[in-house]
């Protein structure tokens, strides 16, 4: 099926700002609530998010093999199960009847006060029930910086990290949508030179410059998904901050890996942008250093050029630019991470959740996370009302942004915005 929901030629009815993120060629997918608090199933064009629950019932998905309560759900998960054949089709549909030359809607008053909502008028949900996540190292950039920090430049990645995409398996419960703020995290620290660790708040609280891919039902136990084909079971993609505690992640880490310091809060963009949506903007990444083992081998443009940012804003201040980076310089693309995660026949389920690790580019500011832009907290980052950081303070706002763009259209991820709370006290 042609995905014709990417004419860059297609204008919109609804008023679309300049350089939205929301243009009618991203067509969105994601969970609100309504002025009438009912949860729907929706889309975003411009500033106007659309209820496809309504939209559905009304008839204007006639011809396309929908249950009835496809989008009367509080989440995506449904949906995302019926296949990419289904996603298409609806994206398609929903480009024609907000098409600029369709008059269906756009003419029936009545209908478009049930559909349409101003963003205003909706709170934005956690789309999917994440069942599992996993969270991805794939950045060569991030990796060999953290590698120089803590241990040296010879040996900055570990002997396997050029072989296979490391990961290691989170906690899918402490995963929030943007705008809801977490608490700074508590837990073991061994200081410098002490002989036993102590007990309390987490003072390396840090961010992580991430995306993260979700999954539909995609492989029984014991069948893997080829890095071939692995795109076909992958939905779309969020902007993803993993937030991290270097001070409680240095001590436990060894041998089993992240635990307190990464459990304690995960957050999401709320609109998932699909992979249909972003086929225009394909390209390249990096070559591989060493040959790869046949499973893991790809060729195309497996990867996406999606610029990102990291802003941080004190409380009652300006915000602060700190990072510039871009999707495509991860070393792992997504088809190799699903197709590595699959590999052993463990199988993955609709609305799982693939965190790509920490994206750092190879440019002064670059870098996906304080811990590398302050070195550790060596070398604090300034802000723009004269303050620093070395880590993220208590009632920071820590906001990342990502968008596609070139030379005929621009689509975007919005923004994953989290407030860092004290540590939580109990009344």
């Amino acid at each position: 099926m042609t995905i014709t929901a990417n004419d860059p030629k297609r204008k919109s009815w609804l008023n679309v700002p300049k350089d939205s993120d929301f243009p009618i060629q991203n067509i969105p997918f994601g969970v609100f609530l309504t002025r009438d608090d009912i949860i729907t199933i929706g889309t975003r064009i411009g500033d106007y998010a659309i209820d496809l629950g309504a939209l559905h019932q009304l008839g204007y998905f006639e011809g396309i093999p929908l249950t009835d309560d496809i989008f009367l759900q509080d989440t995506l998960n449904d949906f995302i199960a019926d296949g990419r054949k289904t996603w298409r089709a609806v994206r398609n549909r929903i480009a024609e009847i907000f098409d600029a030359d369709n008059n269906s809607l756009k003419n029936n008053e009545d209908h478009r006060k049930t559909v349409l909502f101003t963003l205003d008028e909706i709170e934005m949900q956690l789309p999917v029930q994440v069942g599992d996540y996993t969270d991805f190292y794939s950045s060569k950039e991030h990796a060999t910086n953290v590698g120089k920090l803590f241990r040296s430049k010879e040996d900055a990645l570990m002997p396997n990290w050029l072989h296979m995409p490391v990961a290691y398996h989170g906690r899918s419960s402490s995963i929030v949508a943007s705008g809801i703020p977490v608490h700074r995290p508590q837990g073991q620290k061994m200081p410098p030179g002490a002989e036993k660790p102590i007990f309390g708040p987490s003072r390396k609280v840090d961010f992580e410059l991430e995306m993260a891919f979700i999954t539909t039902a995609g492989n029984p136990i014991g069948e893997p998904i080829s890095a071939e084909d692995a795109e076909d079971y992958i939905f779309g993609m969020v902007l993803f901050n993993d937030w991290s505690a270097r001070d409680i992640q240095t001590w436990e880490y060894k041998p089993l890996g992240p635990f307190l310091a990464k459990n304690f809060a995960s957050t999401v963009s709320p609109w998932i942008v699909t992979l249909d949506a972003l086929e225009p903007f394909r390209t390249e990444g990096p070559k591989p250093v060493v040959e790869q083992l046949p499973y893991l081998q790809t060729s195309g443009k497996k990867t996406f050029d999606i610029n990102l940012e990291v802003a941080l804003q004190p409380r009652n201040k300006e915000e602060t630019t700190l990072t510039n980076s871009n999707f495509k310089y991860l070393y792992w693309n997504i088809s190799q991470q699903l197709a590595h995660h699959t590999i052993n026949g463990c199988p993955v389920n609709s609305g799982d959740m693939m965190g790509s690790g920490t994206i750092s580019g190879n440019k002064p500011k670059s870098s996906g996370s304080l811990l590398e832009l302050s070195e550790n907290g060596k070398n604090p980052v300034k802000l723009k009302d004269g303050g620093d950081r070395k880590f993220v303070e208590d009632n920071d706002t820590v906001i990342m942004r990502g968008y596609c763009k070139n030379q005929t259209i621009r689509l975007g991820f919005g923004e994953v915005r989290t407030k860092l709370l004290p540590i939580f006290e109990s009344k």
